[in-house]
């Protein structure tokens, strides 16, 4: 009996997208014949049991890219005749309903609240913000209602989702116990790194970052694994004092992060407080506690919950360069103990947050999607 065929679909996130494609796809690939549709120029492939179908890489700007990469992208995903089709942005959902009128299931995946993320953006006027975010708003309303299944990245966007479609289940962005859970820690007491892995923003708390490593123990480094998105905050960065006690990885693939993991004491995840972040799980946050370090976080009511449950990190102000100095260098002048809350994160992630955990919800939700029976 032939796989049922399952197709994501992306215009916009890298092929090795970590959600996307080392999380999702992979998983899928061993229960059916799984294909992701990207848009980067780099080719076809086939990768770990995963079709890589390439439109080209996407020229132009935002308009460009959500016209003609989009019409590239629905060419393609009809070509693939699938029987289930998984969309992971949202300039995606029109195809999503014109794949919906050609008979096809169709799942819309909400990796962040769009009408929030709007909101966030500092390109734009407040006043067009407003709008474009009820816009967006609506929009959501209208399409995700008439599609399948909503997947969305934390419980928060679900329970939004919830009121739209009654199919909308939340797949976090949880760790995959075998890459971090087995990081040895016997090297512990003596690290001398803090790190910061991800996009490197302003809003994500760069600056804030440096400020306070330059105030720290000449022995503590900051292992920066990540790209800055914006060229001038990066000419900025690197010009400042702090800069001097940075060790600037850039992008890293899961081995270089796992390195990075291995030589630290403490994982940084101070985003500011905007919208967009204050209801987001982020995954680096995990990926911290997965790999037995203890999280220096923002003081985000979400995130103090689960951190402070577990007693695996510590709450600062995001935009007090002073108060995340003081955190690290706590850490630092007390390994032992920081070594404890990172054995406290790690077992949690072991327990409760890891991707075991979601895979079983994406693949039952697959299931019963397909067959009308779900995946025990």
């Amino acid at each position: 009996m032939p796989k049922f065929k399952v197709v994501h679909l992306t215009s916009v996130h890298p092929r090795y997208d970590t959600r996307i494609f080392i999380k999702m796809c992979i998983s899928l690939s061993t229960h059916y014949d799984t294909t992701l549709v990207v848009a980067d120029g780099k080719g076809d492939e086939v990768n770990q049991n995963v079709t890589i179908c390439d439109v080209g890489f996407r020229t132009g700007g935002r308009i460009s890219r959500m016209t003609n990469t989009v019409s590239k992208v629905f060419k393609k995903a009809k070509q693939l005749d699938a029987d289930i089709y998984h969309l992971h942005d949202p300039e995606l959902i029109p195809i999503g309903l014109k794949l919906k009128k050609l008979g096809k299931k169709v799942i819309f995946d909400a990796h962040e609240d769009l009408p929030l993320q709007v909101l966030s953006k500092t390109y734009m006027n407040k006043y067009l913000t407003r709008i474009v975010s009820k816009a967006a708003a609506w929009y959501e309303q209208f399409a995700c209602s008439r599609l399948d299944a909503v997947i969305t990245a934390t419980p928060y966007i679900r329970n939004k989702f919830l009121k739209i479609n009654p199919n909308s289940v939340d797949i976090n962005n949880f760790p995959k116990l075998e890459e971090l859970s087995q990081l040895d820690t016997s090297n512990f007491n003596n690290r001398k790194h803090c790190c910061y892995i991800g996009g490197i923003t302003k809003v994500r708390g760069i600056e804030e970052i440096i400020q306070a490593i330059e105030e720290c123990d000449n022995n503590i480094k900051l292992e920066l694994a990540g790209n800055f998105m914006d060229s001038e905050l990066e000419i900025k960065m690197k010009s400042s004092a702090g800069w001097s006690h940075v060790v600037d990885r850039g992008w890293l693939d899961r081995n270089g992060i796992q390195s990075v993991l291995r030589s630290s004491f403490t994982g940084l995840v101070t985003l500011h407080p905007i919208p967009n972040y204050q209801d987001s799980l982020p995954v680096k946050m995990f990926e911290y506690m997965a790999a037995g370090l203890p999280v220096i976080y923002s003081n985000i009511s979400l995130w103090k919950d689960i951190i402070e449950e577990e007693n695996c990190g510590i709450s600062v102000d995001p935009y007090s360069p002073t108060e995340i100095y003081k955190a690290i260098e706590y850490l630092y002048q007390n390994l032992s103990e920081a070594k404890k809350m990172g054995q406290k994160g790690r077992q949690a992630v072991i327990e409760k947050f890891n991707w075991t955990i979601e895979e079983n919800k994406l693949i039952n939700l697959y299931n019963t999607l397909l067959t009308g029976n779900g995946y025990k």
